[in-house]
C-alpha cells in the first residue's frame, strides 16, 4: 500500500498540482482584477450594499457605517491617550510601541500562552454568575489552533459543540507567531470568544426549543458577533482588566472593530486600496502587523461581513441603556442578558422588538 501511495503522489497527483500551477501563474492570475474592491465588479456597488443589509440587518448604507466608524475610532482613541496617560506614557503610540516589543508580555512556547489562556478563562468561569442567570449546560474545552492552518489566520476562534453527539464546545487559541500574540490581549479576547461570548450564546441557543434551522444554522452576523463584542464591553465590569496594559488591549479590540467599519466601506465603497487601509489600522489600533496584514486580507475577501461586530455591540448596548432608562431601579443586569439570548440569534430589528416587550413585562412585575 504504502508503495502504490508513493506511485500515485509522484505519477499522477504532483504532475496534475504542477499543471494547476502552470495555469494559475500564465493564465488565472494576469487575468485577475487589479483592484481591492468589490464597486469595481458590474453591479459591484449595489451588491456590496446588498451584502451591507444581510450582514448588519440595517438599512444602514455604506456611507453611514463609514461616518459611525470614524467617530468610534475618535471616541476610542480618546480613550485609549488617557490610559496611557494614566499609565505614564507621553502619548498613546509610545504605550503601544512598549505593548508591541516588551519580552515578558509574550510567551516563550505555545504551551505557556495556552496555560495563561486558561487561567484566564477559568476566572471568567467564576464570575459568570453575577451577570447571568441562565448558563450553558455544554462545557468547552481549550485547544491550540491546528498548525497546518495556524500561520494564515486569525488570533482566536470559537467552535461549537454538539450536545447530542457528547461534543463540548472549543475555544480555539492560535500558539503560531509568539512574538505577536500578548497576553494583554486574552481578557478581552476570551470573553469573545470563549465565556461570556460566543460559548455561552451559541450554546445555550443550541438548547432553545427551536427548529433545528434556528439552532444551528440561523447566524445573523450582527447578533452574534454583536453580542460577544459587547461582552468584551461587559468585562470591564466584570473586572477583566485590571491593569493599564489589559485595558489598553481591551480598547486595541474595540477600536480594531471600529476600524472594521471604516477600512471595509473605505475598500468597498470609496476606492481604498490594500496599503491604505492597513496604514489605517495601523495608525489607530494596537494590533500587530501580522494581524492587521490578515484582517485586511479578510474585509477585501468577504465584503460586510466584519461591519457587523461594531454595529450589532453599539445596538446592544443602546438597548441596554435604553432599558436602564425605562426601568430605573426595577433595572436587573441579569435578567436582561437572559432577555437577549432568549431566542437565539436574530436580526438586529427583532432583537429591538424582543428587548421593548421585555420591557414592557418588567414594568408591569
Amino acid at each position: 500500500m504504502q508503495a502504490r501511495a508513493i506511485t500515485l503522489i509522484r505519477d499522477v497527483i504532483t504532475p496534475e498540482y504542477g499543471k494547476w500551477h502552470d495555469l494559475f501563474v500564465k493564465d488565472y492570475q494576469p487575468a485577475c482584477r487589479k483592484s481591492d474592491s468589490a464597486a469595481t465588479l458590474p453591479g459591484g456597488a449595489a451588491w456590496y450594499a446588498s451584502r451591507v443589509r444581510t450582514h448588519t440587518t440595517t438599512d444602514l448604507t455604506p456611507d453611514q457605517i463609514h461616518a459611525i466608524g470614524l467617530s468610534e475610532v475618535a471616541r476610542i482613541r480618546a480613550r485609549m491617550d488617557d490610559v496611557a496617560a494614566k499609565a505614564g506614557y507621553p502619548s498613546r503610540t509610545a504605550f503601544i510601541e512598549h505593548l508591541r516589543t516588551d519580552p515578558r508580555y509574550y510567551a516563550k512556547s505555545p504551551e505557556e500562552l495556552l496555560q495563561v489562556a486558561a487561567r484566564q478563562a477559568k476566572a471568567i468561569d467564576g464570575l459568570l454568575p453575577r451577570y447571568f442567570n441562565t448558563l450553558p449546560r455544554l462545557p468547552y474545552g481549550l485547544k491550540a489552533i491546528p498548525e497546518a492552518e495556524a500561520e494564515g489566520t486569525t488570533t482566536a476562534y470559537y467552535m461549537p459543540g454538539a450536545p447530542e453527539s457528547g461534543i463540548a464546545g472549543t475555544y480555539f487559541v492560535n500558539t503560531s507567531k509568539l512574538d505577536q500574540r500578548p497576553f494583554w490581549e486574552l481578557p478581552a479576547l476570551t470573553a469573545h470568544e470563549a465565556v461570556p461570548g460566543h460559548h455561552n450564546q451559541i450554546a445555550l441557543q443550541q438548547e432553545l426549543p427551536l427548529p433545528p434551522f434556528r439552532k444551528y444554522l440561523a447566524g445573523f452576523t450582527a447578533y452574534v458577533e454583536g453580542w460577544a463584542l459587547y461582552t468584551e464591553f461587559l468585562g470591564e465590569e466584570m473586572g477583566l482588566y485590571d491593569t493599564p496594559e489589559k485595558m489598553m488591549g481591551r480598547l486595541s479590540y474595540e477600536m480594531w472593530r471600529a476600524c472594521r467599519l471604516v477600512v471595509d466601506t473605505g475598500i468597498h465603497a470609496k476606492g481604498w486600496d490594500k496599503a491604505r487601509a492597513v496604514a489605517f489600522m495601523a495608525d489607530n489600533s494596537a494590533l500587530s502587523a501580522a494581524n492587521i496584514d490578515a484582517e485586511v486580507n479578510r474585509y477585501i475577501s468577504w465584503p460586510g461581513q466584519a461591519l457587523g461586530y461594531k454595529l450589532g455591540e453599539i445596538r446592544i448596548r443602546g438597548l441596554r441603556t435604553k432599558a436602564e432608562a425605562a426601568l430605573g431601579a426595577k433595572f436587573d443586569l441579569r435578567r436582561f442578558h437572559e432577555a437577549v439570548l432568549a431566542q437565539g440569534a436574530v436580526p438586529l430589528t427583532v432583537l429591538e422588538s424582543q428587548i421593548d416587550s421585555w420591557i414592557a413585562a418588567e414594568k408591569a412585575r
